[in-house]
């Protein structure tokens, strides 16, 4: 495992961290506790010291799960990095309607009870980084809510903070405000080979600003694994599998010209992290982890050779032209 440093903080972050998205809300297959703890475990024993969460993933079992598993307990809480998102208030509003959002909440008063209870599932003094949750215009332009952050880090109780982009990818405009108007320390997007922008964008911001990024979804859900193709089936409650057919076709069909990138002795999946962290602005990756094979091959990808000069250019000249596809979509 190789590890990097947020800008402008003392945390240092293994290149591949644990988003424990897929072990906690459901939407990747049954949620087993003990598979997670297990998986959790397994993850830092192969160098991984960066966990990532959020007070949503299954109500506040994404944050119980890491101090279940020991990773905030005695000593190892120094060497632990953890960061969990706020900003949703499903304390009031328990249920959702399909994948509609809950309601945000940016107040004082939710925000610094929603920190207290994060505190109290993660059995922690402190979380390394907080970041807010999907943030829409509205908390980008609070003045308020920024100066409540550098509260929380003068308190001691977050050490950095940043936000996390989403749900889907795009949010260019709040990003590149949180980045260069906010000056957050960290911004977490959406970025892979099939999925370049709006994240070219963030990194040439990060590049100027001085911040760092993190990438979630490094694998296109998936399709960059390798292992996917037209008559592949997902589960029932795989989220996967309501997507329309032609994302799978299109994609298997990018997929495949990019196998030259198996060559030098790393897999598909592997490659796809280390396109990522080819930028410097990338601290860490948090690929979708529900497998034991999966974890043990991802955390494996820094020390794998790093892209050469021609692999990127490559990739890139295939994107610029869709991949010699007729559609024009990148989504």
């Amino acid at each position: 495992m190789k590890y990097r440093t947020i800008q402008g903080t003392d945390i240092s972050v293994s290149e591949v961290g644990f988003g424990v998205w897929t072990i906690t809300t459901g939407w990747w297959g049954d949620v087993d506790r003990g598979k997670a703890r297990s998986l959790l475990k397994e993850a830092w024993d192969l160098g991984i010291n960066y966990f990532d969460t959020a007070d949503t993933y299954g109500r506040g079992f994404g944050e119980e799960v890491l101090a279940e598993a020991g990773l905030t307990s005695g000593s190892m809480r120094d060497d632990v990095v953890i960061s969990t998102k706020f900003g949703y208030d499903f304390y009031n509003h328990a249920e959702r309607e399909g994948q509609r959002e809950r309601p945000q909440n940016w107040s004082e008063g939710f925000l610094r009870f929603a920190l207290e209870q994060s505190l109290k599932r993660l059995d922690t003094d402190y979380i390394d980084f907080i970041q807010l949750h999907n943030p829409k215009s509205d908390a980008i332009d609070s003045d308020a809510l920024f100066e409540l952050l550098e509260d929380f880090r003068r308190e001691g109780k977050v050490r950095a903070y940043g936000v996390a982009l989403g749900p889907a990818i795009g949010w260019r405009e709040e990003g590149l405000r949180a980045i260069h108007d906010r000056r957050v320390q960290v911004v977490q997007m959406i970025y892979n080979i099939l999925e370049q922008d709006p994240g070219r964008d963030f990194i040439a911001a990060a590049r100027e600003a001085g911040s760092s990024l993190v990438v979630r979804v490094p694998h296109s859900s998936g399709m960059l694994e390798g292992h996917y193709d037209e008559n592949t089936t997902f589960p029932e409650n795989d989220h996967r599998r309501h997507r329309p057919k032609e994302w799978l076709v299109e994609g298997v069909r990018k997929v495949e010209q990019l196998r030259f990138l198996e060559e030098r002795g790393r897999t598909l999946g592997q490659a796809a992290l280390k396109f990522c962290l080819a930028e410097p602005e990338v601290v860490s990756t948090l690929p979708n982890i529900y497998g034991r094979e999966q974890l043990v091959e991802f955390a494996s990808a820094p020390d794998t050779p790093d892209l050469i000069d021609e692999e990127l250019a490559r990739i890139g000249e295939l994107y610029e032209n869709n991949f010699g596809l007729a559609s024009a979509s990148r989504r």
